[in-house]
């Protein structure tokens, strides 16, 4: 009796990290990440001193457009060429990028020198983001994987409080070591760099077989030559005008780039920066929506709030740092429950549909705040606002990330970072545009209304210098008398009531805005599918792949013949002993393909055993037609965002 030869199972043992390699790899990608979120936040504290101490005061907003341009550009590049050709060297390339940028910055001459190399900063934050997401996608299976990234949105949350701690800190000391001080605020990040880069380096070893693909050229310059002049007016249109010349020229010359964007993504196909067969999945198109949402609600909103600490309730940028402590242990709290939660049930839709309802109620709650709240009730809102922030990031990046092919981990992770930043940008730029629209009428009808005040007229009555000094400035309408609000201090606390009042009043209209949106977002994550998480890592899946793909092909045996040639022996041996069943794929309606229900995979397991795959191992088939080997799991499987078969022919790797 012939027989063919068993397909040996999948080596995704060989992929598998212990617990203590994985504590040891996140420790390395947690310092780099934490860099990147630090760096936003710290140097946007010490900003003003550095403007003045390099003499460019009026163009200090270039400094951080620069690094916010080519971090956010970045981004989908370092996602999309990971895949490629490995997560390695692109994140210690990144993490080196962000050195050399951090010590050209500490030496920079002039403002314009600190714009160009705040850029290169950025190039290496745009990978530091994304791809410490992909490799904890590669390294841990989607069911655990949770739990460990709730750590990132941790370092996140803490950064925030300690940016402006230490921002202060620097700024306010004129000499350190012989150094000025503004200037350690980049030179701290060298070692911290330096010690992410030897741990990456040392213990990071993801398998990785370079796929054969072209690099998507027209695609990265198209996108580059739409995101620049968008990302520029929306950081400097409130200064230029929405409307001015140079305005309308960013905005023409940002749409035709996303229109040759398109065009050339829909040319490369499998093989685009950014595959548009992706957002035909619905766990990927909503996220990528949500996402973008939930950052205009979150970076647009929270945006006022540092402002709202420093100017009402008159605390220093290092005192307004510390006050944000419940929202991050709120994010904090948040990430970790539902990380932890997600590893035990597998379940995950749950969570930003909770916190996107958290967030709403939170905004609400914030547009209530006025100049006279107690302190506390605004820290308690601030940490409803981090516990939504916390179940709703983390589990939307574990939904793509399960759903997406493991091949195009990196690609996903960095479309939805990537979707989260543009979503602040344009949140950033619209609220703080409606918040000083509006805030020069609020002042002047708050102050209108103070003046018949007994404790009003009594404190003018006791500083008529004051009162003759802010009459112009409450009564000016126009955002630009604003642009120090030092002078508050100075003045009488009745006298300066009305200016607080009015900011409050003004940041109210901008929270409610933030909250309309949010409801938008909520509305959309309700679509978000619950798909069963798989329970091998990216790289497992990808190993076994690798080796089904290697593994002979079953070679069909001659059947035996009668002795007069006709027709099988009558022991039956004319059909092929085999113990090796190919898996035959039958066409989705949109064009993936499915394990039809006759197979089994080798070893005679029919798929609903428990023997053959995890049940819960699942995820999106590539475009190339084919099913992976981890796609033969038991359990749902996401059929949507899949390339017909016959649209990309399978490549073969190298």
């Amino acid at each position: 009796m012939s027989s063919s030869p068993v397909a040996p199972p999948a080596p995704a043992g060989e992929a598998a990290l212990t617990h203590r390699q994985i504590l040891t790899i996140l420790a390395g990608l947690m310092m780099a990440m934490f860099l990147a979120a630090l760096d936003q936040t710290i140097v946007s504290t010490a900003m003003r001193t550095i403007a003045d101490d390099l003499g460019g005061f009026s163009l200090q907003a270039w400094a951080t457009t620069a690094f916010l341009i080519t971090s956010t550009i970045s981004t989908p590049l370092y996602g999309k060429l990971s895949d490629i050709y490995g997560r390695k060297p692109f994140i210690l390339f990144s993490i080196g990028i962000f050195i050399v940028g951090s010590v050209l910055c500490g030496v920079s001459g002039s403002i314009y020198e600190l714009a160009v190399f705040r850029a290169v900063q950025g190039i290496g934050a745009g990978g530091l983001f994304s791809l410490a997401f992909a490799i904890i996608g590669d390294v841990v299976p989607p069911r655990e994987r949770a739990k460990y990234q709730g750590y990132f949105l941790a370092v996140f949350g803490t950064s925030s409080v300690l940016g402006p701690v230490l921002g202060g800190f620097f700024a306010g000391s004129s000499d350190i070591l012989g150094v000025t001080g503004w200037r350690w605020i980049f030179y701290i990040n060298v070692p911290i760099a330096l010690a992410a880069f030897l741990v990456v380096m040392r213990v990071l070893h993801i398998p990785h077989r370079r796929q054969d693909h072209r690099i998507d050229w027209p695609g990265a310059v198209a996108l580059i030559v739409g995101l620049v002049p968008l990302l520029t007016v929306a950081e400097q249109g409130r200064e230029w005008g929405w409307g001015s010349g140079r305005s309308l020229l960013c905005y023409g010359i940002g749409a035709v780039g996303l229109v040759l964007f398109i065009v050339a993504e829909a040319a490369y196909k499998e093989e685009a920066l950014l595959p548009l067969r992706l957002f035909r999945g619905r766990t990927f198109s909503v996220a990528s929506i949500s996402s973008f949402i939930l950052g205009m609600a979150m970076f647009g909103g929270l945006l006022t709030l540092p402002l709202y600490l420093q100017i009402v309730k008159g605390a220093t940028p290092t005192k307004a740092g510390l006050m944000l402590l419940p929202l991050v242990l709120g994010i904090m709290t948040g990430s970790i429950v539902s990380g932890q939660t997600i590893a035990r049930t597998g379940r995950y839709r749950i969570f930003p549909v909770v916190g996107s309802i958290l967030m709403l109620a939170a905004l609400v709650l914030f547009s209530q705040i006025g100049a006279d709240t107690p302190l506390w009730r605004t820290m308690l809102v601030m940490a409803l606002m981090g516990l939504g922030l916390g179940g709703n990031m983390q589990p939307v990046i574990t939904a793509v990330q399960n759903a997406a092919n493991p091949r195009e981990i990196g690609v996903a992770t960095s479309t939805v970072t990537f979707f989260r930043s543009m979503g602040g940008t344009l949140g950033a730029a619209v609220f703080l545009s409606i918040l000083f629209s509006i805030l020069p009428d609020k002042i002047k009808s708050a102050f209108t209304a103070a003046q018949s005040t007994p404790a009003f007229q009594a404190a003018a009555r006791a500083h008529p210098d004051q009162l003759q000094g802010i009459q112009s400035t409450a009564t000016a309408g126009s955002s630009s008398s604003l642009n120090d609000t030092s002078f508050l201090e100075k003045l009488d606390a009745a006298l300066s009531h009305p200016f607080k009042v009015g900011f409050s009043d003004a940041m109210g209209v901008v929270f409610l805005a933030a909250a309309c949106i949010m409801v938008v977002g909520f509305l959309v994550i309700l679509f978000l599918p619950e798909i069963p998480l798989r329970s091998m890592s990216a790289a497992q899946a990808r190993a076994a792949e690798d080796a089904a793909a290697a593994a002979p092909a079953p070679a069909p045996a001659s059947p035996s013949s009668s002795p007069d040639g006709h027709g099988p022996t009558p022991d039956g041996a004319g059909a092929p002993a085999t113990t090796a069943v190919s898996v035959v794929t039958a066409p989705f309606p949109n064009g993936g393909s499915s394990p039809s229900a006759g197979s089994s995979p080798a070893g005679g397991l029919s798929p609903a055993s428990p023997g053959a795959h995890e049940a819960a191992g699942v995820a999106e088939l590539s475009g190339n037609g084919h099913a992976p080997a981890h796609a033969v799991d038991s359990g749902a499987h996401e059929a949507d965002g899949e390339a017909p078969a016959s649209e990309a022919p399978p490549r073969h790797s190298r």
